[in-house]
């Protein structure tokens, strides 16, 4: 018997969430599958038990989006198992499967028929001004400082290995892992990397200088970013989550967390067409 955790985004109950779990309520009992459930979905009317220890899962389902697989990940945080992502939404970068192939895609799951990506991670922990840990977090795809409302540039020094790697004036700067390159870095002129290298990537946002770069670093580095002098609307963000503020003083210190995420993926996917289909990445169209 496979214990096959369940997660989802109650938000996609008018965008199939509600046919997939009764699919998966009629099909987990003839594929050997055992059900626990987060309490969201449970109270929806999703079939299994209550999820309560991550730790007891063979495999992780998310039904959702991007960000649903993103909280997948970060509540196995060190507990690796593999994450089948189940698209419900409109991007459905990191997910697996559309929600019309689900069916097919849980048999497949149940029988062994898929392969894992191996996607590094990140530890992120934010030390006040007398070098005490405060707060601490586990992310798939990026760790962000960045300002608040207010129109301005920040000053922020980043250093990797205690060795300093620039000085910005920026609006902000992304930490992410290779995984996290098609997200927020992307958006800030990033490089898109493949997603099973094992590297760091630091980029700013919105830098104001022209000899401003992104950088790609090994993975065994650690990354830490201080303001200078600035406001304190200052906020780290996490995955695109909410983390916490951060003053003048402070440390946000990102490193390889010490393990990684599992991805599912069926023999046949592939990264670059899935950059060409999601993202409309290839050059110029093909002409006749």
């Amino acid at each position: 018997m496979t214990r096959l955790g369940v997660i989802g985004h109650r938000g996609y109950v008018d965008a199939g969430l509600g046919d997939v779990l009764r699919t998966l309520g009629r099909i987990a009992p003839t594929l050997g599958l055992e059900l626990f459930t987060e309490q969201d979905l449970l109270e929806e009317g999703a079939p299994g038990s209550p999820l309560d220890d991550p730790r007891a899962l063979d495999a992780l389902l998310t039904l959702g989006g991007d960000g649903t697989l993103l909280r997948g990940a970060r509540l196995l945080q060190s507990h690796q198992v593999p994450i089948l992502g189940v698209n419900l939404g409109r991007l459905g970068f990191l997910t697996c499967t559309p929600a019309e192939q689900f069916e097919e895609s849980l048999a497949r799951l149940a029988k062994g028929d898929y392969a894992v990506e191996h996607r590094i991670a990140l530890h992120a922990t934010v030390r006040d001004a007398t070098d005490t840990p405060r707060q601490e977090w586990f992310a798939l795809n990026d760790v962000v400082l960045h300002k608040g409302g207010y129109a301005r540039v920040v000053s922020l020094h980043v250093s990797a290995n205690d060795e300093t790697l620039a000085r910005y004036s920026a609006d902000g700067v992304v930490i992410c892992t290779p995984t996290g390159s098609t997200a927020y870095s992307l958006s800030a002129g990033g490089p898109v990397l493949f997603p099973t290298l094992e590297t760091l990537l630091v980029t700013p946002v919105s830098a104001h200088a022209l000899a401003i770069r992104p950088v790609v670093l090994p993975a065994d580095s650690v990354v830490a970013v201080r303001a200078d002098d600035n406001p304190e609307e200052l906020l780290v963000t996490v995955d695109g989550q909410p983390g916490t503020s951060f003053s003048s003083g402070e440390t946000l210190i990102v490193r390889r967390a010490p393990n990684g995420i599992g991805v599912v993926r069926f023999p046949g996917s592939s990264f670059f067409n899935t950059l060409r289909q999601k993202l409309g990445w290839g050059g110029l169209p093909q002409r006749d």
